[in-house]
């Protein structure tokens, strides 16, 4: 992990693939292999630190790119480069000292020679038992030596009478040979060189030169064959020899490791699932709630996930398989393919080193545990018989709650039922099949009650002790009362203990007459945005002394959740109404019989991500216009003296700013039920271009000098509770309120309809009928599955039957 490149990567490799899969241990090539190559790392990479090399010249550049050819490879220059190799290397030897000192280096070499003696010796047996020895250590074998000289014999050659009798002498050497497996290969070759040495005399005066050098060249290329042969026969025969015998074993300790290796697989899905912004390119501030939460499914979380799940599930379907073929081949993928991923693929992906990469380190950690578990499992072998649950092998409060847990987990249960009837060997249909397990289950939490009856008895006729009552029902009242009120409360003190002020970022007010273009429109932002001192908040609440639904409304706020929003008088645009539209406009204020109305318009922006459902909250009050509001208007459009217009009831300052969208007037506030006043007036300009300019001034009745909005905002849940808050109390009680209490119901009622299966004494003989399923099924006696399953199945339909089955045992 702390160097990831082509010169480390072999390692993992040999100890995945060769030293944990060697029975009983690795041998003493392995330990060799990797002394040699652990020493020609160090050299290569003490030759590639000089700084003469063009690579070495912008370390500070190239250090941190994945796909630098040094940094691939493993030879760029660092400091402390070759520390964890010599520490590596000190490592081996002081395993080979410990080996020695127990007398185990050399035990292969013994092994060899003994697997090397032949059954039946010849009449030779001294002399070639001596060559045997000088040839330990090498792959060579009598068949082999045979294979390479019958190469030689074989081999079509010119028809003449002088060349048959050097075959013929050719193939009675050959046949001894055979005859005597013993004979070493150096005889047999210096018999056939002399015969060809006399044959060539004899008939060299009847060849040409051309010929001569055809026949040399042949022989050439038939020794090149056999050589060829023989180094593949050495390289292959090895291997083969060692898988067969993995798949094969003599002798083999049976074991079950599939427990961990799928609690190794699930802490690799969790580390998936919490750390993906590790796994992606621009994901490092992004978390996996994020995305799904805006309904986006980012591609590389869904292609781990799915590759991290599929695993899980080949190697469930291996093991009730129980093929060690198929898990071999499956390990040598594993080990493959994720190395070449975590070493060279992620780094691309994600434009960071793996050893920069902390959670890929965690994960391809986990990931090595779980290929040392899976070599042991190769190792010793699948166990014969699969029976039931790993939680169900012994009955005890921690296996009960943990099997509980196990079943409420969303769909592992079904999935697991499914996957078992899949791949195991058996008559039964789909759903006879769920009904044993369904049974077993139910069973199972039966036993584990009724022994934890056993070690704590309750003597007859003696009460329940109040610790009991009171620890037990009260925590239950609790518990159902905190449900009951929970929306209440939640939204309470949600607000109260937890709730953050979100104060508005702009207050804009716009006024339009009628349908034509707004006449009016200001906005306080940053400095205009005041907030409210304490003591004037206290004023401002003795001032509602006599009014009791202001002093209710003014209760739930304190002077921080109120913002003064101050806005200048004066329009910040020009009114650019065109002639025909300002005609109109005095055409329609003319009109007596017709209604015109004024409309004010406010738009309050706050920050959304601090919990708010909207970022804008707005609204609008409309009036319609009298006829003296009327006249002052036309006179403001036609004449530059026209006096201002006041307009009564119009504006609204007290402004409630809640978490959605919906921004109302605080009617309690207004103790009259009537707004503020409003005057307006139509200012005139004459620019330097003798351009007209024209723009209105509001003025409100309390303040000369502007409009003075008072914005009371809500407080607003935190982000991290965001989720249940965003529902009210209403959606609470109806989303969740009611669910539980559903669940909570099935608890309290139809307890008299699943009496005589709940309230059985003793379960024993069930509970064996059951494992005796499980047992004949991996036996393979499939008829005696199906007559104990219709056993099992009777005893379920009958009563009688069922109650002399569950009587507790007599002594």
């Amino acid at each position: 992990m702390i160097s990831a490149s082509m010169v480390t990567l072999v390692l993992p490799i040999l100890i995945f693939l060769w030293a944990m899969l060697s029975v009983p241990r690795p041998s003493k090539r392995f330990w060799m292999t990797a002394i040699v190559y652990t020493e020609v790392a160090i050299v290569i990479k003490y030759f590639f630190q000089f700084g003469f090399f063009p690579f070495n010249q912008n370390l500070v550049v190239n250090k941190n790119k994945p796909y630098h050819p040094p940094n691939i490879i493993g030879i760029e220059k660092k400091e402390g480069y070759v520390l964890y190799d010599l520490l590596q290397l000190l490592t081996l030897f002081f395993h080979r000292s410990i080996l020695k000192g127990h007398g185990l280096w050399d035990e292969d070499d013994f092994s060899v020679t003994e697997n090397a003696t032949p059954r039946h010796e010849s009449e030779d047996e001294k002399s070639t038992s001596t060559e045997r020895r000088g040839s330990v250590g090498s792959l060579k074998s009598v068949n082999l030596a045979a294979s390479l000289e019958s190469v030689h014999v074989h081999f079509p050659e010119k028809q003449t009478p002088i060349r048959r009798k050097s075959s013929s002498g050719g193939s009675q050497l050959s046949h001894r040979s055979n005859r005597s497996s013993n004979r070493s290969k150096r005889g047999s070759t210096s018999t056939k060189n002399s015969s060809r040495r006399t044959s060539s005399v004899i008939s060299v005066q009847q060849k040409t030169r051309k010929e001569l050098s055809i026949e040399k060249l042949k022989e050439q290329l038939i020794k090149a064959k056999a050589l060829t042969i023989k180094k593949t026969l050495e390289i292959y025969i090895p291997i083969k020899q060692f898988f067969y015998s993995l798949i094969h074993p003599e002798y083999s300790a049976v074991t079950d490791v599939y427990v961990l290796m799928f609690l190794a697989d699930t802490v690799d899905f969790i580390i998936i699932v919490f750390g993906f912004w590790a796994f992606g390119k621009h994901s490092a501030a992004a978390d996996i709630t994020s995305s799904l939460s805006e309904d986006q499914v980012p591609g590389p979380f869904l292609v781990m996930v799915l590759i991290q799940f599929g695993t899980m599930v080949v190697d469930r379907a291996l093991y009730l398989k129980k093929t060690v073929m198929g898990k071999v081949i499956f390990q040598v993928i594993l080990v493959f393919g994720i190395h070449f991923w975590m070493f060279f693929i992620l780094p691309g992906v994600t434009e960071r080193r793996f050893s920069q990469n902390t959670v890929a380190q965690l994960w391809y950690f986990v990931k090595c545990i779980y290929f040392g578990l899976s070599a042991y499992q190769i190792r010793c072998g699948y166990p014969t018989r699969v029976l039931g649950n790993f939680l169900t092998k012994s009955y005890n409060y921690v296996n009960l709650f943990l099997f509980q847990g196990f079943r409420l987990v969303p769909f592992l249960t079904e999935l697991r039922a499914v996957m078992d009837w899949v791949w195991t060997e058996t008559t039964l249909s789909l759903s006879s099949w769920i009904c044993v397990e369904d049974i077993y289950a139910h069973i199972f939490v039966l036993k584990c009650w009724r022994e934890s009856e056993k070690r704590y008895p309750q003597p007859r006729g003696q009460k329940k002790k109040k610790v009991v009552k009171y620890g037990m029902g009260g925590m239950i009242i609790a518990l159902l009362i905190c449900i009951v009120w929970f929306p209440l409360l939640f939204m309470s003190l949600i607000k109260s203990v937890a709730g953050v002020v979100n104060k508005p970022l702009d207050v804009s007010i716009k006024i339009t007459l009628a349908g034509f273009q707004p006449i009016f429109t200001m906005s306080a932002q940053q400095t205009q945005l005041k907030d409210l001192s304490d003591s004037d908040f206290k004023a401002f609440i003795k001032r509602y002394k006599i009014s009791d639904g202001a002093l209710q409304f003014l209760e739930a706020y304190t002077h921080a959740d109120v913002t003064i929003a101050e806005l200048e008088g004066g329009s910040n645009s020009l009114w650019t109404i065109s002639p025909p539209s300002r005609a109109k406009l005095i055409d329609d204020l003319k009109k007596e019989d017709s209604d015109f109305s004024l409309s004010i318009s406010w738009t309050i922006q706050r920050n959304l991500s601090l919990g708010a459902k909207a970022e804008t909250a707005f609204d609008k009050h409309v009036i319609q216009l009298d006829k003296k509001v009327k006249t002052g208007l036309i006179e403001l459009l036609k004449s530059d003296s026209a006096p201002p217009v006041n307009i009564s009831n119009i504006f609204p300052c007290y402004i409630r700013a809640p978490s959605d969208s919906n921004s109302k007037p605080i009617k309690q506030l207004y103790p009259d039920g009537k707004y503020h006043n409003i005057s307006l007036k139509l200012e005139r300009n004459v620019n330097s271009t003798n351009q007209s300019q024209e723009w209105w001034i509001v003025r409100d009745s309390e303040n000369k000098e502007g409009l003075k909005l008072y914005v009371f905002s809500d407080q607003v849940s935190p982000p991290s509770l965001g989720f249940l808050a965003g529902y009210g109390i209403m959606g609470l009680y109806a989303s969740v309120v009611l669910v539980i209490g559903k669940f909570v119901r099935e608890f309290f009622s139809g307890i008299s309809h699943s009496i005589m299966f709940e309230e059985l004494p003793n379960v024993d003989r069930i509970l064996k009928l059951c494992t005796d399923i499980f047992l004949v099924r991996e036996t393979g006696e499939l008829e005696l599955e199906e007559d104990m399953y219709s056993k099992l199945i009777f005893l379920y339909r009958s009563p009688e039957t069922m109650i002399k089955w569950t009587r507790e045992k007599t002594k």
